[in-house]
C-alpha cells in the first residue's frame, strides 16, 4: 500500500489533505482513484488507514477509516555520523541506514576524508540526502523520515555524540572492545525510544590513532567489528543491524 508522510496539522475532522508533490504523485504517477487506500504517517508515531475521498485543485483528499501507534520503529533512537566517503556512496548509506532503523544521519569530515566540505554546494546535497531517506522510509514502512543534516566538523561530530547514552566509535586499531560485548551489557531490549545511541563511523581511510584517542577522551566506546575489515559503506549496516538485533531480535 503507498504510504506518505504528512504534518499534525494536515489531519482535520476525519480528513487528511495531501498537497504538493505526494499530491501529484498519487494523481499522476500512481494513477490512483476514489477508494483507493493509502497509508498515512504523521511523524509523531501514528499511523492512519485512509481511503481516497476527493481529488480538489490539485489536492487529494483522504478519509481515515483507523489510526494505531506505529510499531515499526526501533526500541532505541539512534544516530548515525558517517565520515564523508568517496563518490555516491553516501547515498547508499544513507538509504540502508534507513532501512536498519536510523533516527537521524550526521555526516561529517575527519583526517582522512578525501571529499571535504564544500560550503557553496552543501545545501543542494542535503536536499538530495533528505530525499533518498525519505523514499527509503516510504519502502520500508517507518513511521518517521530520518533527518540528514547538513556535514560538520569532526570537533562538531564529538560534541554532538557524546551527548548519546550510548557512542560506539567504530575503529579497526588497538584497544577496542568487541562489539558484541558493548552491546550485550547495554540490556537493550529493556530501553526505549529515549535511549540515544550514537555509531560514528569513518571514511575509506578509517581514523587517525589521535582521532580515536580524542574519541575514548570524550567517553566514546572504541568497537572492533570483527577480524575483517569492512567497508565504509558496510560497517554502518552492520553496526546498525547489530543494535536491531539485540534490542529487537532476541
Amino acid at each position: 500500500m503507498p504510504r506518505f508522510f504528512i504534518r499534525q496539522e494536515q489531519v482535520s475532522e476525519g480528513k487528511i489533505r495531501i498537497m504538493g508533490d505526494d499530491a501529484r504523485h498519487i494523481s499522476f504517477s500512481l494513477r490512483m482513484a476514489v477508494g483507493e487506500s493509502v497509508t498515512v504517517c504523521d511523524m509523531q508515531g501514528i499511523e492512519y488507514d485512509c481511503e481516497i475521498r476527493a481529488f480538489e485543485g490539485g489536492e487529494v483528499v483522504l478519509g481515515i477509516l483507523s489510526s494505531r501507534p506505529s510499531e515499526n520503529e526501533p526500541k532505541v533512537n539512534i544516530t548515525l555520523y558517517q565520515a564523508l566517503p568517496k563518490g555516491d556512496k553516501l547515498d547508499s548509506v544513507i538509504q540502508k541506514a534507513v532501512e536498519c532503523g536510523v533516527s537521524k544521519i550526521v555526516p561529517f569530515e575527519s583526517e582522512r576524508c578525501i571529499v571535504r566540505i564544500k560550503a557553496d554546494t552543501e545545501d543542494k546535497k542535503r536536499t538530495r540526502r533528505c530525499r533518498i531517506a525519505e523514499e527509503a522510509s516510504k519502502q520500508c514502512g517507518r513511521s518517521i523520515i530520518p533527518d540528514v543534516t547538513l556535514p560538520v566538523s569532526f570537533d562538531k561530530m564529538l560534541e554532538g555524540a557524546k551527548k548519546s547514552d550510548v557512542c560506539i566509535f567504530c575503529y579497526e586499531g588497538e584497544g577496542t572492545e568487541p562489539l558484541g560485548k558493548i552491546l550485550s551489557g547495554l540490556s537493550l531490549p529493556e530501553k526505549n525510544r529515549d535511549f540515544e545511541v550514537s555509531v560514528v563511523v569513518g571514511s575509506e581511510g578509517g581514523f587517525s590513532i589521535s582521532e580515536a584517542e580524542r574519541a575514548r577522551e570524550c567517553g566514546f566506546s572504541l568497537a572492533g567489528l570483527g577480524k575483517r575489515i569492512l567497508r565504509t559503506e558496510t560497517a554502518p549496516v552492520f553496526v546498525l543491524s547489530s543494535i536491531v538485533c539485540f534490542s529487537e531480535l532476541l
